[in-house]
């Protein structure tokens, strides 16, 4: 089966997370994507943690560095020298795609700006993803996800219990993948732009601006009213029947039927039947008034049993509910097994191990990792090639320092 991007070429200049995500659905996707790296690789290469096993061939392996390179070539090019430069205008010469994470500085210095690339090839798709956008007074200032699209964006503060409440951390890389996933739906949506009109396309998106876009319903109200948000405790909700409980494991369930007439079912089914005659609770505004004692109240019942043994109790009740689990439990999880969402990829280095699948379906295409993250420079000589350069031209740019190719010992 053909796969959505058979065909088209994207040239990756960036690092770290963000921008390489985009990338890596788009290899997942069927397109050939060549990732051009420094002569010492692209700096998240062996930056993560390495998995608690005993197999020390899979406890080397980089899988944080897979997870968004995995499918795609590898060129080491050296951008300060003029021939460098030369050489991935050339790549670009019959790309559809350039994507990149270069500040404006870098991609004047670099000739890789997009005036400078359409003028070369006038149909291809230009894509940056920034800190902070492009225009105003912090345009192209440098940001990663904990600052940009966590902290600025307000999600930070809206997360934490109270005005005084502790800034929560987020986990690596949320904020990098969702803007890699807005990045994405830019450059397809450019691509067929360029299709229909022969024309290339420049498009571009922030970690700041798709943070404030997740957030869009707390936005919608607070662009009008200016009022400070902050998350409820869960003795501060509004409604018992959507909220978080623990149960007698000490693991969590959370609840979403946001319709107070679910109250008296969601009573009866937890074995709360008492607290419906109770004159605290017997109604939406004395129910809230008494939000602490009730959750109380719900936090000893749901301490009868554990957390195994309530979900089958709430889906034979239809109640709106799913546990909260850990990372590890996903990974094991029925449902995220038969989603395919951890599908293989099988390595030459270490055999088969699990990946993270990305988050669209096909229903008559193949789509998924076509294989593990390159070496740095595996394919610098194959793809200068492809483009035209003789051997004695390739062994002329190793030798001199300008592209890098993979060691013979790597």
């Amino acid at each position: 089966m053909p796969a959505p991007l058979d065909g088209i070429t994207v040239i990756e200049i960036d690092n770290w997370m963000a921008a390489p995500s985009a990338g890596a659905i788009m290899a997942d996707l069927g397109a050939r994507v060549i990732k051009v790296e420094p002569l010492t690789g692209d700096p998240m290469r062996n930056t993560g943690r390495s998995p608690k096993i005993e197999d020390e061939a899979m406890k080397a392996y980089d899988f944080q560095f897979d997870v968004d390179n995995r499918g795609k070539e590898s060129i080491c090019i050296d951008l300060t020298s003029t021939d460098g430069v030369a050489v991935v205008q050339k790549l670009c010469e019959s790309a559809d795609i350039f994507l990149c994470n270069l500040l404006a500085v870098r991609q004047e210095k670099y000739k890789l700006d997009p005036d400078t690339i359409l003028s070369f090839n006038p149909k291809i798709v230009h894509a940056t993803l920034t800190g902070y956008g492009t225009e105003g007074s912090d345009a192209w200032r440098p940001g990663y996800d904990v600052t940009a699209f966590f902290g600025r964006s307000g999600l930070y503060d809206s997360m934490r219990e109270g005005q005084d409440g502790i800034v929560p951390m987020a986990r690596p890389a949320q904020g990098d993948h969702t803007t890699g996933l807005a990045l994405l739906a830019a450059i397809l949506a450019a691509l067929r732009l360029a299709e229909k009109t022969g024309e290339g396309q420049v498009v571009e998106t922030s970690l700041y601006e798709t943070a404030v876009w997740t957030q869009a319903t707390d936005y919608s109200v607070t662009a009008m009213d200016h009022a400070p948000v902050r998350q409820r405790s869960r003795e501060q909700l509004f409604l018992p029947t959507a909220n978080r409980y623990p149960c007698g494991d000490g693991k969590w369930v959370v609840f979403n039927m946001p319709n107070d007439s679910a109250w008296p079912h969601f009573a009866r089914t937890i074995g709360c039947e008492s607290a419906l005659d109770d004159e605290r609770f017997l109604d939406l505004r004395s129910r809230f008034k008494n939000m602490p004692a009730l959750v109380d109240i719900v936090d000893q019942a749901l301490a009868a049993r554990s957390r195994d043994e309530w979900g089958p109790i709430f889906d034979e009740a239809d109640l709106i509910w799913g546990p909260v689990l850990a990372l590890h439990e996903v990974v094991v999880d029925p449902q995220a097994i038969a989603l395919g969402m951890f599908p293989t990829i099988t390595s030459p280095e270490i055999g088969d191990y699990s990946t993270v699948a990305n988050p669209m379906k096909f229903r008559t295409a193949d789509v998924g990792p076509q294989g593990p993250h390159p070496k740095i420079g595996e394919h610098t000589r194959s793809v200068l090639g492809e483009a035209g350069l003789s051997g004695d031209e390739i062994d002329s740019l190793i030798g001199s320092g300008i592209v890098g190719e993979l060691a013979a010992d790597a």
